[in-house]
């Protein structure tokens, strides 16, 4: 009997309706099926980049009731829900626009050189499409990290037909999008099945074993994602899998930061943790701030903002029960303090009956975590809206937990001017000539570089930019991969390069003939030629 798929209220944890049933294997093997044979469909590149651009513009044209779904089954809020929808409508396009330049395909052509030593053929090399890509959707983004998202769209974007595992925090929105983004093919001729849709965890056992899946993207926990990797890995014929699974995503604070601007730092670094009720995979989730008192400051001002953030109701119950127990074995440490407002981090809100959680903040001696022990769990990730201050009496305590830390996605300085080698040097003094403040400077960001893909200086990693030049990823267990999920060169996960060595002209794809037919950008003897 098939299982029912519940779309469910996490502020009440009520049902809300059955949206579909969980997929057995045979589903799953008609989605699959489906999208292969839709892969021939995908190769016209004209047609997917219409595509792209009409799904994006359905999803404007439906926002409304998009995001209302959306907020009914996550409690994210319309206001971050239509910059969700916003997001995920650019992204769309920008993949669009990728497809019609044709970078991409990365088409490069050596030309026959019987004079070298030794003789060169005639190489000619672009990118193909893997075929179908299994994407395992995100809990804390329905949109830009779900259905229609990136990994989805930079698959289309290559020419690969996707089949998701849709979420169970959010399926009737999956049902919803995946619907606009069926409807959005068919308006451009293009079969509904380039776009799959399946629920369930045996589902997504199923998809990451079947045969005509190429490759796979998730996003989730350390734990899921580990599963699916070393399933991918187990196959007959391993496939890629690209996973993004946790962060900590470190924030270092200089002591002449600190000194510079405690309070701006304290308030920026709480708005940054509590964004999203925290369940951002790239909230702060430890800070390394000076022992003195200008990290007091720090502290005051930081729990002064967390105490002044609303509770907030978190994806599911399942995710508050181990934010709860996770803030109080953390807590539960010696030498652990916990600054929590009110009834603290995990408790319900006064007269709060939906479950909401408060926002709060651990601190601890550097020095405790420079060294394996209990006190490892403050380094790793607690999901949700709760961060720790690990104070440090000596910059040498700072190198020393550096060292000790996972990869990350994020890794963050708060520096003061000097340090940045501003013109304004301001209390420079104290820490040394100007020239010292930047090598001290420099030295940190040596040590932050090996740990994220991600570097940031007196900002906050909330937030990722859809653009070219973003990197969305980092050593493991951030993601199992060196690529991005963000940004345009997401594209590159799901292409393989092959070359064509000595093959008649007419017998070459066209993008790969002389006199190049299709006008794409190409590096012909070395030299770039752009688009023609």
């Amino acid at each position: 009997m098939p299982v029912p798929v519940w779309s469910v209220d996490p502020r009440t944890g009520q049902r809300r309706e059955q949206v579909a049933a969980e997929a057995d294997a045979a589903a799953v093997d008609r989605a699959v099926t489906a999208a292969h044979a839709a892969s021939a469909a995908l190769a016209d590149r004209a047609a997917r980049a219409s595509f792209l651009r009409a799904a994006a513009a359905l999803l404007e044209e439906e926002a409304e009731a998009v995001v209302a779904v959306a907020d009914a089954e996550t409690a994210l809020g319309p206001g971050r829900l239509n910059g969700e929808l916003a997001r995920t409508a650019y992204q769309l396009r920008s993949f669009a626009d990728v497809v019609d330049e044709g970078e991409y395909l990365d088409v490069t052509i050596d030309h026959a050189a019987a004079e070298l030593t030794p003789p060169r053929p005639d190489l000619r090399r672009y990118k193909l499409p893997l075929g179908v890509v299994a994407v395992y959707s995100a809990s804390n983004f329905p949109l830009a990290f779900s259905v229609p998202g990136g990994d989805t769209a930079s698959a289309l974007a290559a020419g690969c037909p996707v089949v998701v595992k849709a979420h169970p925090d959010h399926p009737a929105t999956s049902e919803l999008c995946a619907a606009l983004l069926r409807r959005a093919a068919e308006r451009g001729g293009l079969p509904a099945a380039v776009l799959g849709l399946v629920h369930g965890f045996d589902a997504g056992v199923a998809l990451i074993h079947h045969p005509l899946v190429r490759a796979a993207g998730f996003t989730g926990s350390v734990r899921g994602g580990r599963a699916l990797y070393d399933a991918a890995a187990a196959r007959p014929h391993p496939i890629p899998f690209y996973g993004e699974l946790g962060s900590l995503n470190p924030v270092v604070i200089t002591e002449a930061a600190a000194r510079e601007r405690a309070e701006t730092i304290g308030k920026g670094l709480a708005g940054s943790m509590t964004l999203g009720v925290g369940q951002f995979c790239v909230k702060p989730g430890l800070v390394l701030a000076p022992a003195t008192e200008a990290g007091d400051r720090v502290l005051a001002s930081l729990t002064e903002a967390v105490g002044a953030t609303p509770p907030g109701v978190l994806l599911d119950a399942r995710m508050r029960d181990a934010f709860v127990a996770g803030v109080r074995e953390r807590a539960a440490l010696p030498g652990v303090r916990a600054g929590l407002p009110g009834e603290g981090a995990g408790e319900p809100g006064p007269g709060s009956p939906d479950g909401s959680v408060r926002a709060g903040v651990l601190t601890v001696p550097a020095a405790h975590l420079a060294a394996e022990g209990p006190y490892d769990l403050l380094i790793e990730e607690c999901f949700g809206p709760v961060t720790v201050v690990a104070r440090y009496a000596r910059e040498e305590e700072v190198g020393a937990v550096l060292r000790r830390l996972p990869g990350n996605l994020t890794a963050t300085a708060q520096l003061s001017a000097a340090e940045c080698g501003a013109d304004e040097t301001d209390g420079a003094g104290a820490t040394g000539e100007p020239e010292e403040a930047r090598r001290r400077a420099a030295r940190l960001l040596e040590q932050l570089t090996p740990l994220a893909g991600r570097l940031l200086v007196n900002g906050w990693p909330t937030g990722v930019a859809v653009a070219p030049a973003q990197h969305h990823g980092g050593p493991y267990p951030a993601t199992t991969s060196t690529t991005t999920s963000v940004g345009t060169r997401a594209i590159d996960r799901w292409l393989r390069p092959v070359v064509y060595q000595d093959t008649p002209p007419a017998l070459l794809p066209p993008e790969l003939r002389p006199r190049n037919p299709l006008g794409l950008p190409r590096r012909v003897d070395g030299r770039f030629e752009p688009r023609a």
